[in-house]
């Protein structure tokens, strides 16, 4: 009779302990949750797909999109920081450029993956969230743009995707390069003046490169037949909306084993990344930042993160231009939010290396073990982690503000984490959850890349 009391009281915690992490976990991801249904318009995906990796979008025709988000190094480009405009090769191989084409800086910021980025639940882009949903703008979103941003713009990717055309260092090359950046209209008269150039005339320059390409004017029509029927009409903001379906469309990865245990297969997990999964969402605290579907609250938090490159030019010091980057503070003005940057999204992550906003780890296990203890992780942190291309002038910047005390005191002082005690098995258990979170699928994207472009120029070099 015990023995039965026993297995009954055995049974029904068990039952409850399964109910509770049910409860804890989140819905299984379903087409309603992204942009049309998940069903977009296959001409304007295919579309996208050639805008993506066609370097005729930059000043000087020598970078695309796809060059710092590539299929082929998990929509990243495998470096701690991106080698922008002006470099030559692709990933971890990329150079940073001789002579008069050299580079002017790496990008400050890690290039961030790109999958999943056309679930409705991203309202918000880039680490400081500069480009966000917000209706009480007349194009329905708040950008650095302001009132420059034009209507008509079909959701928040398609806004980010108006951005890196204009940056100097990405995409649009230096002043005085060419005509995208600052030497058209009146500079063709005064070359001497390089006023920096408005948004809405790089965007319109960019939109008569593409006019001036009969394929694309093909292309253009018959992706918006109801919007395009002369080329004339083709804007940038149409280029920017089919960019975004294509990202939408050909990097939305919801079929990871996790995504298959969160429909009901409980045996789409095994026991390892099961014990992972209960602790990434109740004793190892993840889940607080790491939250939803896609692991992450769209928020904004500090974890003490390495601040290595050049940085935004952020200095703890008044008046001095430094080699910080006050993260979303740039963005609020406020001081409470400096050294916090957006939560990234989870999925596929063992593919998305190096992580942080500069990209300062080059393994998941590493930055695993940042975020049980920051202030630790901040000072023990092996700068052989960082995947910086060498050139001397950028070596000697590289760590100078992870080198200040002064500084590392400030960042490790603002960290929203606090030590998280877990055993060095539990750890092992987080790590083969996370990697339970990769959609086999990723895992070859080959299919992605376009054999040529309507410009002609190279795809790959």
């Amino acid at each position: 009779m015990k023995i039965i009391i026993i297995f009954v009281i055995c049974l029904a915690l068990g039952l409850t302990s399964i109910a509770q992490e049910e409860e804890r976990l989140p819905k299984a991801l379903k087409d309603s949750d992204f942009y049309e249904n998940g069903n977009y318009n296959p001409k304007k995906v295919e579309l996208g797909k050639f805008l993506f990796f066609d370097k005729i979008l930059s000043g000087n025709k020598n970078i695309s999109c796809a060059t710092c988000h590539h299929p082929m190094a998990g929509t990243g480009d495998g470096l701690s920081l991106s080698i922008g405009e002006g470099a030559q090769g692709l990933g971890v191989t990329r150079n940073t450029g001789e002579g008069k084409d050299k580079i002017h800086e790496r990008v400050p910021r890690n290039a961030p993956h790109v999958f999943n980025l056309g679930a409705k639940q991203v309202h918000t882009m880039f680490a400081d969230g500069r480009v966000t949903v917000d209706a009480t703008q007349p194009s329905g979103f708040f950008s650095p743009a302001g009132n420059d941003l034009p209507i008509g713009l079909d959701n928040v990717l398609a806004v980010q995707a108006m951005f890196p055309v204009t940056s100097a260092t990405e995409m649009a090359g230096q002043s005085g390069e060419n005509l995208q950046i600052g030497y058209g209209n009146s500079l063709l008269i005064f070359p001497s003046i390089t006023p920096k150039p408005s948004l809405p005339y790089m965007w319109e320059f960019i939109a008569s490169k593409l006019r001036a390409i009969p394929e694309y004017v093909t292309l253009f029509k018959d992706a918006y037949p109801g919007d395009i029927s002369i080329t004339n009409d083709i804007t940038y903001v149409h280029a920017a909306n089919a960019i975004a379906a294509f990202e939408a469309f050909s990097w939305r990865f919801d079929n990871s084993p996790f995504d298959r245990y969160l429909r009901g297969d409980k045996e789409a997990l095994n026991a390892s990344q099961k014990m992972g999964m209960n602790l990434f969402y109740s004793k190892a605290k993840c889940s607080t930042c790491h939250s939803g579907v896609l692991q992450s609250d769209m928020d904004f938090h500090s974890i003490a993160m390495p601040q290595i490159g050049g940085g935004k030019g952020d200095s703890i010091y008044p008046g001095n231009i430094g080699n910080e980057d006050f993260g979303r503070e740039r963005v609020t003005k406020n001081k409470s939010d400096r050294y916090k940057f957006r939560t990234p999204i989870l999925r596929n992550v063992q593919l998305t290396a190096p992580y942080g906003h500069a990209g300062a780890y080059d393994t998941l296990e590493a930055v695993v073990k940042h975020h049980l203890n920051p202030r630790i992780g901040y000072d023990t942190y092996d700068t052989f982690q960082a995947t910086l291309p060498s050139r001397p002038d950028l070596d000697a910047i590289d760590f100078k503000a992870y080198n200040n005390a002064e500084i590392g005191k400030n960042i490790k002082d603002s960290s929203d984490i606090n030590k998280i005690e877990i055993s060095s098995k539990e750890f092992d258990y987080i790590i083969d959850f996370l990697k339970a979170l990769t959609d086999p699928k990723a895992l070859d994207m080959r299919k992605d890349i376009p054999k040529k472009v309507p410009s002609s120029l190279a795809v790959l070099d």
